[in-house]
């Protein structure tokens, strides 16, 4: 504990001796630097191979700096010294996440040396989480450990170009070795300059994908809006041809937003942006699709492999797509128009056969007029704002378009259009803005198709249901060709989204650990 302190404690000395004996163990002069401290303590294996670091995240309220040895370094435990607010804590958290990122550096088995001391507000920190408090736990803890490691990794990738290893001398009686002049047709030797050595490149951190190739899929031809009607009489016969609708370019000026309401809402997007995470999908190749079921696709993001919540994802981008082109959405125009209160009371209809409670039982035609006349009585804001256009007389004619090149699952209208009654606050502006678009973006969020049959006779495409099948290739086709690929152009990762949405599957880094080569 004393070397602990002394290594922390810049410009203090430290003397300490056992009881019984004359000699000193411990003797630190006070003039003594950081990385003297730890050669005296630690060893000069050690103080030979540090690399110093410092970093600080305003947003998170941390600074940390402190010294951690490079890869010529390695033993079979890592030494951690760490100090919170300048006192001499545990913590298995930040132990593991070092151990981790030094696991891409160091052969397996091995471990670092690492002194880190962390500044946080103390407020943020709580300090009975044990009894003799030697753990701490903070706030963002897990965003302040991350940003210390990556800190950390950029440190060692900056200077992992050559190790160190131990050399045995020749042995005594042994010929030195002469190396053979090369020589050339005529028998006289070569004087040829030897070629300039290219830069080798670590395998493990080769991309071997480019996030800019188009496969040739994406050039076959889609069925044209002559093959099918563009007229849609009902919900399912919509999804099952999502192909059958003509897009007309219509010349309209650019409504320029100005409410504060919509400005904040851009606002908390921005702020809850996970930086990393965005950079990803900016520049990621798309894998496949996983399971239809669930919603699951692979994608590639630098030399790993994630697994992404697309329906998750999906939300957050038509959310965020919202915001962005609040009042000035395309149009989905019903021709005829749909009558807004059949289509209420099909979704009424609906949640009352699924109520488990007879108190929680109400009467159909009521909750279809109180919402039919609340979009009515609001059907001028509706069409300015959202391009959701309602007659005097309750037929929907138009639905907002949001991204071209996709139809959503009109299957999910008549719920979308009854929950605009209970579940947006038409109260108060911004929260009426933010839930409605937070319903706009769950109509928009393709649907999670039903389980194949499990036998393989079943699975085979000519076998699977008609209907299915359209459905199926209309969601695969969107999530490959419309959803990703706008994802990669603007999508804004949020944090939530990585707590949720987004799992890392496999590392290049760590198969080469394993099988030493791809």
């Amino acid at each position: 504990m004393v070397g602990r302190y002394a290594v922390h404690c810049k410009g203090v000395g430290f003397t300490c001796k056992k009881a019984g004996e004359a000699s000193t163990s411990l003797s630190v002069q006070a003039h003594a630097t950081v990385i003297d401290r730890i050669r005296q303590i630690h060893g000069s294996s050690v103080a030979n191979e540090l690399l110093e670091f410092a970093t600080s995240e305003d947003r998170w309220g941390f600074k940390a700096e402190g010294y951690a040895t490079n890869a010529n370094y390695s033993v079979k435990k890592t030494t951690l010294l760490l100090f919170i607010n300048h006192r001499c804590v545990e913590s298995t958290h930040i132990k593991k996440a070092v151990e981790q990122t030094y696991s891409n550096f160091l052969p397996k088995n091995g471990h670092p040396f690492i002194y880190l001391s962390l500044e946080i507000d103390p407020a943020r920190v709580d300090v009975n989480v044990h009894p003799t408090k030697k753990e701490v736990h903070f706030l963002n803890e897990d965003e302040i450990i991350q940003a210390i490691c990556e800190h950390i990794e950029s440190k060692l990738a900056a200077v992992d170009t050559s190790r160190t290893f131990m050399t045995q001398t020749l042995l005594p009686g042994a010929k030195p070795v002469e190396p053979t002049p090369q020589t050339e047709a005529d028998g006289t030797p070569s004087r040829r300059t030897p070629a300039p050595k290219r830069a080798r490149r670590n395998s493990n951190d080769l991309v071997r994908t480019d996030t800019a190739e188009r496969k040739i899929t994406s050039m076959f031809a889609r069925a044209g809006p002559g093959e099918s009607t563009g007229s849609t009489d009902n919900a399912a016969d919509t999804a099952a041809a999502p192909e059958a609708l003509e897009y007309e370019t219509v010349d309209r000026e650019t409504v320029q937003c100005r409410l504060n309401s919509i400005k904040q809402l851009r606002h908390d997007v921005r702020e809850d942006m996970h930086n990393e995470l965005t950079e990803i999908f900016s520049s990621h190749t798309f894998v496949g699709i996983v399971d239809d079921q669930r919603r699951l696709a692979a994608i590639q993001g630098d030399v790993k492999l994630y697994l992404i919540d697309y329906g998750r994802t999906c939300f957050e981008y038509f959310y965020q797509l919202g915001l962005t082109d609040f009042g000035n959405f395309g149009i989905i125009r019903f021709s005829p128009a749909l009558d807004l209160r059949e289509l209420l009371r099909m979704a009424a209809e609906t949640e009352k056969n699924a109520i488990a409670s007879p108190d929680e039982d109400f009467d159909v035609e009521t909750l279809v007029n109180r919402v039919a006349d609340q979009l009515i009585e609001r059907r001028e804001m509706l069409l300015e704002y959202f391009s959701l256009e309602i007659s005097p007389a309750g037929e929907l004619i138009s639905l907002p378009l949001l991204i071209k090149g996709y139809t959503p699952p009109l299957v999910k209208l008549p719920r979308f259009l009854l929950r605009l009654g209970p579940a947006v606050d038409w109260t108060e502006e911004k929260a009426c803005f933010e839930s409605f678009l937070r319903e706009l973006a769950t109509f928009y969020v393709p649907e999670s198709l039903p389980a194949l049959p499990g036998d393989p006779e079943s699975l085979r495409e000519e076998n699977i249901a008609e209907e299915l099948r359209a459905r199926r290739q209309h969601v695969r086709h969107a999530v490959q060709h419309v959803f990703f690929p706008a994802f990669k152009a603007r999508l804004v990762a949020t944090r939530s989204l990585m707590q949720d949405g987004v799992l890392e599957v496999a590392s290049l880094k760590g198969l080469y650990r394993v099988f030493e080569r791809c």
